[in-house]
């Protein structure tokens, strides 16, 4: 194990582990940082350490499959792990492992398939993420309609960004009777060089605005066609 980091301070509430800083764990790594967390970066293959030693404040080379190296590590101070190996299933399921037997809170873990998904949530992953499986459905989802942005949830609840219909411009959302014909909620109105407006029923459509819209997964589907 090698530490390229300089001293730190202990982990706190919003302390991350990011273990493997691929593709995945270093956008993850990233845009944690960018979020104002404390992220603690591990991965074994050194060339990755050393790319990620100047962009994160620690990052240590270290096997993740053996729970005495995330120990020294730190690991079980954690709050919160993000497993982002994806290649290696074995390893990945290691780690799980390991990080279930240091004790730490929360567990996120990356999956290629929905067998790899089963195995990593049995051995102690509380959260299991698809992202190529998610990534890839949001993408037939655009294409399949005029919506501009798409995010489903798993209780059959979808967000979605999608330019106001013709004939609602120039109404109110009341008038216009969105929400009675589609099912939707508009939840947000943007402009063009405008900020994002927080919508109620007398919020005026303007033309080529795009609306925010909120609801059931099938009927955002059915408006952004």
């Amino acid at each position: 194990m090698r530490d390229d980091d300089s001293p730190v301070g202990p982990p706190d509430a919003d302390s991350v582990a990011v273990i493997g800083l691929g593709r995945f764990g270093g956008q993850v790594a990233q845009s944690l940082l960018r979020l104002g967390h404390h992220v603690l970066g591990i991965d074994e293959h050194p060339k990755r350490v050393h790319r990620w030693s100047e962009r994160l404040p620690r990052v240590v080379e270290a096997d993740s499959t053996d729970d005495q190296a995330l120990r020294q590590c730190g690991v079980a101070g954690y709050p919160r792990a993000v497993v982002g190996i994806g290649s290696d299933v074995e390893a990945s399921i290691l780690t799980v492992v390991a990080l279930t037997e240091l004790g730490v809170p929360e567990i996120w873990a990356k999956a290629i398939t929905a067998k790899h998904g089963r195995i990593l949530a049995s051995v102690g992953a509380h959260h299991v993420i698809f992202p190529e499986a998610a990534m890839g459905d949001r993408v037939a989802h655009l294409l399949a309609s005029r919506m501009l942005d798409f995010i489903e949830f798993d209780d059959g609840f979808a967000i979605a960004k999608v330019c106001a219909p013709p004939d609602a411009a120039g109404r109110t959302l009341a008038e216009s009777r969105l929400r009675q014909r589609y099912g939707i909620t508009v939840v947000g109105i943007k402009e063009r060089d405008r900020q994002l407006r927080y919508a109620g029923p007398e919020t005026l459509i303007p033309p080529d605005a795009l609306l925010i819209v909120a609801g059931a997964t099938t009927a955002v589907q059915q408006f952004g066609r």
